[in-house]
């Protein structure tokens, strides 16, 4: 059995998903920029696809699973499931008005004409806010329809929202917060699921290295009870006696988000010599 997998061919989330790949211990080759390729270490196809046609092609079994943007999974609303959230490809669809505009609350979005390549995601919206509007379909460069008349806003996607600026606009309401998802059809055999269960295992344990540190600390004897209580690791720290008399080695992980509080801490119990070391899989 082949676990098949659909991945953008181009874009933004295509260097993530190959290097998640890889992380996870699965070799492809893609080197000529193929449109099928099949992994050297994993029962896997991977079908290199355009990032809007991802959701359609694994609701038909064409596809097992895809990584795709929860924006296009959601605008697409194809009967598929998510099956994990992958962390990276970061972004926001966003309504953005021109600055110069006296926006003040999303009822000022009334009657006017809105830009955008997400008319379902944008019309479920306007409809949650009872705001009547006119959607005006239009794919790519979205951001230039205010300043040549076509519409009077935008919806679109948004990362570090220069390119609003650069057009003179400025985001005013978050329409849907989103980043890659690894998306499955809901009926996969037996053998797939388990694949793919596997390939979940392994993401997770990718995921869970990275939102973690590794760390290493001399500490004082008298302080090792303070100190095991803001270093509970995976069940406890580890602490190995040194050979100077009163001092001990510990080991533990700190989660990323609470690193220097922990550290500061740390040092306020006496703690030295603070090595911290990166986590390559992490499996709970």
């Amino acid at each position: 059995m082949m676990l098949k997998i659909a991945v953008q061919k181009s874009g933004r989330l295509y260097e993530n998903s190959l290097q998640l790949l890889k992380e996870c211990g699965i070799e492809i080759n893609n080197g000529n920029r193929q449109l099928k390729a099949v992994a050297f270490n994993f029962p896997m196809e991977v079908y290199f696809l355009r990032d809007d046609d991802i959701p359609q092609y694994v609701f038909d079994g064409v596809a097992d699973v895809g990584f795709v943007g929860e924006n296009v999974v959601y605008e697409k609303n194809k009967d598929i499931e998510v099956v994990n959230k992958l962390s990276f490809g970061r972004c926001r669809l966003s309504i953005a008005v021109p600055k110069n505009m006296n926006y003040k609350s999303v009822a000022d979005l009334q009657n006017l004409k809105i830009a955008t390549s997400y008319t379902t995601l944008l019309q479920n919206f306007l409809d949650a806010n009872k705001v009547n509007a006119e959607i005006h379909e239009i794919s790519g460069s979205v951001e230039i329809a205010p300043g040549i008349g076509l519409a009077d806003a935008i919806c679109d996607l948004v990362s570090s929202g220069s390119t609003l600026f650069t057009n003179g606009l400025k985001e005013v309401e978050v329409v849907l917060k989103s980043e890659a998802v690894l998306v499955a059809n809901k009926n996969l055999s037996t053998e797939n699921k388990d694949l793919l269960a596997n390939l979940l295992m392994r993401i997770d344990a990718v995921k869970t290295a990275k939102n973690n540190k590794y760390i290493l600390l001399n500490a004082p004897n008298s302080q090792l009870k303070n100190i095991a209580s803001v270093l509970p690791g995976m069940k406890s720290p580890t602490i190995v006696p040194l050979a100077e008399s009163g001092w001990s080695s510990v080991q533990s992980v700190v989660n990323e988000s609470d690193f220097w509080e922990i550290i500061e801490k740390l040092k306020s119990f006496g703690a030295e010599g603070i090595l911290v070391v990166p986590i390559e899989k992490m499996i709970l």
